[in-house]
């Protein structure tokens, strides 16, 4: 794929909003061969995995993918035969880099390991372009939104983890890092902060749209109730995890402004933007996404899927063609009230659970994201779960990397999170490590790695 600036990926993706459904097909199924042979020419791991494949084939010929199989062949699934994971993961040892680009050129995202294995992806530019314009042209359901929030000035702010790199946070600092001057404009508040802490950063920020994870802006209405935090947001922007209709009418009636969410993961971006009959839409002309049951057989319009199988279309350095997501969705092609004639899907999201701790006699309800982003740093685990029981005990499931002694990968991860809660004022913590591994739960088949067992 030739070199794409912003510019262009936005008027691409209007262009494609305006065209008859044939030309639209055409699009999707050039970009699809141009990936694929693209694949197969430069990365040895699709190589090999294409090597039977028909002539004439379609997108059902393609074999799956999915997260542990491409870690385990990271090196030889990239197309620019000079990255190696091992460059990579060096880099990130630093947290400074975070928003700053590998050999100068590639933004380096980590996945959240829904599935228990976190991902490491590389971005190009022209991929980052792609979703900046997607972004663009596509993030607001309803225009009158976007015209109120250039007035207030255009101020933005996100609750995220911080300190990891993640999507939502590595993409504001690197944009930070390229427009320092839009620091007045364009902020993070840390997920992991004490909720006093966020509260006073959102106070000074006066933000004119607020961002983040459903269960993190949560924990801030009640804040809000009792007339702590004082702001007014035109716009919240939900994104991450699951939001629900209930949770969604309280931000709205507590802030007074619109809500809405998209469906988004690190392998493809916006997968889906909700549009004003809140569907997720999906962003068809640069994003494949197949509803199928658990052997990977296609689910019909209006059925459960298992799992979707999910083609980015405009990442070349490290393709994603027919890669496994463990989302469970709904397909619908009927026309939508909105008038988009993409397709759009239902969600059932992911959730893990808000959790609540006693100190001082008072309750202290922690978001899931920030329990997860301390472990995540425990670089000896490969997978983990951490159910929170009663009186403050957590039961921690793990599976520790190869080569890596149990019980000390355990002490790493049981003194990060004592340090954790207690910047929340938790001191009285007990923390053991579970005999059992982690493990989906047997009747959703979601994987949560943070468990309310209260």
């Amino acid at each position: 794929m030739k070199h794409i600036g912003i510019l262009k990926a936005m008027k691409l993706c209007r262009d494609y909003e305006k065209m008859p459904e044939e030309k639209r097909e055409k699009i999707r199924t050039k970009r699809l061969h141009d990936l694929v042979e693209y694949a197969r020419k430069n990365s040895p791991y699709y190589r090999e995995l294409y090597r039977d494949l028909p002539e004439n084939y379609t997108l059902a010929d393609l074999p799956e993918t999915n997260k542990r199989t491409l870690m385990e062949n990271w090196n030889d699934w990239v197309c620019d035969r000079e990255l190696t994971l091992e460059d990579a993961e060096r880099f990130m040892e630093n947290k400074d880099n975070i928003g700053r680009k590998l050999h100068k050129k590639y933004l380096i995202f980590t996945t959240s390991g829904s599935t228990g294995n976190p991902l490491v992806c590389i971005c190009d530019p022209t991929a980052n372009n792609i979703m900046g314009g997607i972004s663009a042209v596509r993030s607001y359901a309803r225009s009158k939104d976007m015209k109120a929030f250039i007035r207030r000035g255009g101020k933005s702010i996100g609750v995220f983890a911080d300190e990891g790199f993640y999507l939502g946070n590595s993409s504001i600092r690197s944009r930070l890092l390229q427009m320092p001057w839009k620091k007045k404009q364009l902020a993070v508040s840390s997920a992991l902060y004490p909720l006093e802490k966020i509260v006073d950063q959102l106070n000074r920020f006066q933000p004119a749209m607020l961002g983040g994870y459903p269960s993190n802006l949560e924990l801030l209405i009640e804040e809000a109730e009792q007339g702590r935090l004082k702001i007014s947001p035109v716009i919240i922007m939900t994104g991450g995890e699951y939001l629900s209709d209930a949770l969604r009418k309280r931000l709205s009636d507590t802030f007074h402004c619109y809500v809405q969410t998209s469906y988004s993961c690190t392998e493809g971006g916006t997968v889906a933007c909700e549009c004003r009959a809140q569907h997720f839409h999906i962003n068809d002309d640069w994003l494949i996404v197949e509803p199928v049951d658990a052997a990977g057989h296609p689910v019909p319009d209006g059925v459960l899927s298992d799992r979707i199988l999910l083609t980015n279309l405009y990442n070349y350095t490290q393709p994603f063609i027919r890669y496994e997501v463990t989302d469970r969705v709904i397909m619908h092609h009927e026309r939508c009230a909105c008038e988009n004639p993409s397709p759009w899907i239902e969600l059932e999201g992911r959730t893990d659970d808000v959790t609540s701790f006693t100190a001082d006699g008072r309750d202290v309800r922690i978001a899931p994201l920030s329990l997860y982003a301390v472990l995540k740093e425990v670089h000896e685990i490969r997978r983990f779960q951490a159910l929170v029981y009663p009186e403050n005990r957590i039961e921690l499931r793990m599976e520790e990397k190869e080569g890596t002694e149990r019980m000390m990968a355990f002490a790493e991860a049981e003194e990060r999170i004592r340090r954790y809660l207690e910047t929340q004022g938790i001191h009285d913590v007990t923390i053991t490590l579970s005999d059992d591994l982690p493990r989906q739960d047997a009747r959703s088949g979601k994987y949560k790695h943070i468990v309310n067992m209260q």
